[in-house]
């Protein structure tokens, strides 16, 4: 299928082991089709966070273990990250994720629906090289898509461990009409994520996003 957006990321199967292997022969029960499959979910839940490019899981793991009555979606592109993600859900019985196993911007750019209570994105990939900019994920359009799937005054956090993504996010949220700088946040993470702490080894400062949707 050839997408209208440019790739920000750059989709391999990458390292992946037979546990994973058999986990992903799950994936299908826990699959989000499409927004009203979103919809639907949401009923049965409290609210509902997203978190684009879950990595190894750690993360909407822990959150959705400590917060059963929120549904988390987890989109990602990886297969070892999915597979231990599924593995996760299995082991600890945990009943309130879904996963997007592809572009987040499919599924937020057909039949939008204000429905996300909080969307989180941490260490996207950073395209480092200026003539690879153009990749990044986050972006005025971009900044809109989520607009459109998040109800007023939800919450929205991105971290990233370059300095210099850091400067172009910071100037594309600053000067956006769709959010607001907040000091709120919605479900503190209680540590660091494997990406934000590999960033922090190497000796890169995390920088840190809360912003809010304007009403």
């Amino acid at each position: 299928m050839r997408l209208k957006f440019l790739p920000s990321f750059v989709k391999r199967r990458g390292r992946i082991t037979k546990k994973q292997e058999e986990n992903l022969k799950n994936l299908s029960i826990f699959t989000l089709e499409d927004m009203n499959d979103l919809q639907e979910e949401c009923t049965k839940f409290s609210s509902c966070c997203l978190e684009i490019g879950f990595g190894n899981a750690e993360n909407i793991s822990q959150q959705a273990l400590s917060n059963p009555e929120v549904l988390f979606i987890g989109s990602e592109v990886y297969m070892p990250g999915i597979g231990t993600l599924l593995g996760n859900i299995k082991e600890s019985n945990i009943k309130n994720v879904r996963i997007f196993p592809n572009d987040i911007r499919i599924l937020l750019d057909k039949n939008p629906i204000e429905i996300f209570d909080a969307i989180k994105i941490i260490c996207p990939d950073p395209w480092p090289k200026e003539r690879h900019h153009k990749r990044r994920l986050i972006n005025n359009d971009f900044l809109k898509m989520l607009n459109n799937s998040m109800k007023t005054n939800a919450y929205l956090y991105i971290s990233t461990d370059w300095e210099n993504y850091a400067e172009s996010i910071a100037e594309i949220l600053n000067n956006s009409k769709f959010f607001k700088s907040s000091t709120k946040k919605f479900l503190e993470k209680e540590r660091l994520s494997k990406f934000e702490k590999r960033g922090e080894d190497h000796g890169r400062h995390i920088f840190k996003f809360n912003y809010q949707k304007i009403n």
